[in-house]
């Protein structure tokens, strides 16, 4: 782990939006990383003058423009965090004039303008900070999926927070930047990160406009995933989880912070008393944050994975490489699912009718 001021290589940068998003979150982690924050744009004056000021951003390396800062501030790279329909002109903008790009998700409001960007792209680093993918708990899990005692991967569910318009296609033709898009992308790209690309979505959704349900998808390798629209859900309450099953192994994740591989004991139904099997060779296997020192470990920067989503993107700048795994590739998986979510909210067969079917 190194500092901002220990690195002997660094990256020109400058901020699209500095706003409360990018205030509390991307600003902070250019501590960590390899980079020199020099210039700013945003549309309020205001605020970039007092963010510049805190910053250390000469006056003369602020704009309102994002074309003028591209042209004139001597950038190897842009962090832009302006939302999805500002996204991909400003991306567009900054790959046409050579920079590399990191964007926070969701990248654009529909797929065809991540395909877009994907034309544009050429031989620049271009990234979508999808967090949920990068966490330090996503990778542990992918970690062990791939462990030859975990086998195939079978299934996976999703519980988030949720609800989702019923008027999908509504939706997309209006344009409007639903909670589906600016939330729903989170376990969306964790889902994919696990379970690989998705053949096939189909909604369920319960009563009201904004409802709750489930989103199921059928991944290429044959695995199925259930994302739970966990509608409802208290304020503050940390019910986000996770679970992936294999053949004979599962895992779990809660609340971003605990990770559990569970290996199962030895079993037999009709002589079992206990739980505990003998050894450590059953049983589950647990790692969590660290919460009684103030390590970097157990920040919210860390936790979320915004850390290692732009430290992924530094360093592919430096290092010649792709990012992994928020490609712009990623990107338009995650958001044809998302598409594919409105437009496949599939019609249940009521129980009347497998009656109806089965008599006479």
């Amino acid at each position: 782990m190194s500092y901002q001021r220990q690195f002997a290589r660094t990256l020109r940068v400058g901020v699209v939006g500095v706003g409360s998003h990018a205030y509390r979150n991307v600003l902070p982690a250019l501590h960590f990383l390899p980079v020199r924050l020099v210039a700013l744009c945003d549309l309020d004056e205001a605020l970039l003058e007092r963010t510049a000021l805190e910053y250390d951003v000469a006056t003369n390396a602020t704009y309102t423009d994002a074309g003028r800062m591209y042209a004139e501030a001597g950038l190897d790279a842009v962090l832009i965090c302006a939302g999805p329909r500002q996204h991909p002109p400003l991306a567009t903008a900054a790959l046409r004039v050579g920079l590399h790009v990191w964007m926070e998700k969701p990248p654009a409001m529909r797929a065809a303008e991540v395909e877009v960007m994907i034309a544009e792209r050429g031989d620049r680093v271009c990234a979508i900070g999808f967090k949920k993918a990068y966490m330090p708990a996503t990778r542990k899990a992918k970690e062990l999926i791939a462990l030859p005692e975990f086998g195939a991967l079978r299934s996976l569910l999703a519980v988030y927070p949720m609800t989702i318009p019923r008027d999908g296609a509504g939706v997309l033709e209006r344009g409007d930047h639903s909670n589906w898009l600016a939330n729903g992308c989170h376990p969306l790209s964790l889902l994919i990160a696990l379970g690989g690309e998705v053949d096939e979505v189909t909604t369920l959704l319960g009563a009201g406009e904004e409802a709750t349900g489930v989103v199921h998808l059928l991944f290429r390798s044959g695995a199925s995933g259930v994302f739970h629209l966990a509608g409802g859900s208290p304020a503050g309450y940390a019910g986000e989880r996770y679970h992936a099953y294999g053949e004979g192994r599962a895992l779990t994740i809660e609340n971003s912070t605990k990770v559990a591989f569970h290996r199962g004991i030895p079993f037999d139904y009709q002589t079992q008393r206990e739980f505990t099997a003998p050894g450590t060779e059953s049983g589950s296997v647990v790692w969590e944050a660290n919460h009684n020192l103030a390590t970097l470990e157990n920040k919210a920067l860390f936790v979320q994975g915004m850390y290692n989503e732009l430290k992924d993107f530094c360093d592919a700048i430096l290092d010649g490489r792709a990012v992994d795994p928020g490609t712009l590739e990623f990107g338009l998986q995650v958001m044809r699912v998302y598409e594919a979510g409105l437009l496949r909210q599939g019609r249940p067969v009521a129980i009347e009718e497998t009656t109806s079917r089965g008599a006479g």
